[in-house]
């Protein structure tokens, strides 16, 4: 078999990687002498790997549909927030994900919430976990469109089996019974099987207020609460702070 026709099976195959691998161990005559044909091999198929591991880490992060590209090497510990770089470290190392747990991030408007939810919620997407992003009062709508259309069990099975999913400005609107009961389907699907973070400017002590319905609201909490991490934000606003900053260096 010539090369170009093993090139093109590879190609075929979908191994396009390592096509391209051998193509280049081609280029490089003697390069490669020294190594035996399993070693020779060996890189070719670690090649094909690497590539079909960040196909899927760039597929799993633009079904997240991230508000923000965030990631947790470029989280700002300067600006005081209450937060450290060894809590994100223990975070960003996803066991609390494995292990089903959530994650409360709460804070005042611009304290960078949502920005430390999303690089979170990429950096499971590199180590394979599947995550979406909903504003609350998006999600509802969707579940609410769902209920018209006919697809609102697919949408909360879609949901249920995410493995992370992100809910942001939990609190900042009055729910209706409908929302509720929406929100009680999805806590209870999600209970001990897969993780949730939680966004919101209310510190939780008023969470259970802001839902509106005491069985219901005991009832989400409990699912949501009982095995969560807490990251509670504090500070002024980074936007505000940002901006003043852009501003002095414009008038310089």
């Amino acid at each position: 078999m010539t090369t170009a026709i093993t090139l093109a099976r590879l190609r075929d195959l979908r191994l396009g990687a390592m096509a391209e691998a051998l193509e280049r161990q081609l280029e490089q005559v003697g390069t490669y002498d020294a190594l035996s044909f399993l070693e020779r091999f060996g890189l070719l198929i670690e090649q094909e790997c690497l590539e079909r591991e960040h196909r899927k880490q760039s597929r799993l992060v633009s079904q997240a549909r991230f508000k923000l590209r965030a990631t947790v090497q470029d989280i700002d510990y300067q600006h005081p927030r209450s937060i450290k770089p060894d809590q994100i470290a223990r975070l960003a190392q996803g066991d609390w994900i494995a292990r089903a747990q959530n994650l409360l991030i709460t804070g005042p408007c611009g304290s960078g919430k949502t920005y430390l939810a999303c690089a979170l919620g990429h950096n499971a997407c590199l180590q394979g976990y599947s995550v979406r992003y909903f504003r609350l009062s998006r999600l509802l709508l969707e579940l609410t469109q769902a209920k018209a259309d006919g697809s609102y069990q697919r949408v909360l099975k879609q949901i249920a089996k995410t493995q992370l999913l992100l809910i942001d400005d939990w609190g900042l609107e009055t729910l209706n019974a409908a929302h509720r009961n929406d929100l009680m389907e999805i806590m209870d699907d999600r209970h001990n099987t897969t993780s949730t973070i939680m966004i919101s400017q209310l510190p939780t002590d008023q969470w259970y207020s802001a839902i509106g319905d005491n069985t219901l609201a005991d009832a989400i909490l409990d699912r949501l609460m009982h095995n969560a991490h807490r990251l509670p934000l504090k500070g002024e606003s980074m936007r505000k702070v940002l901006g003043e900053l852009t501003e002095r260096e414009h008038l310089e």
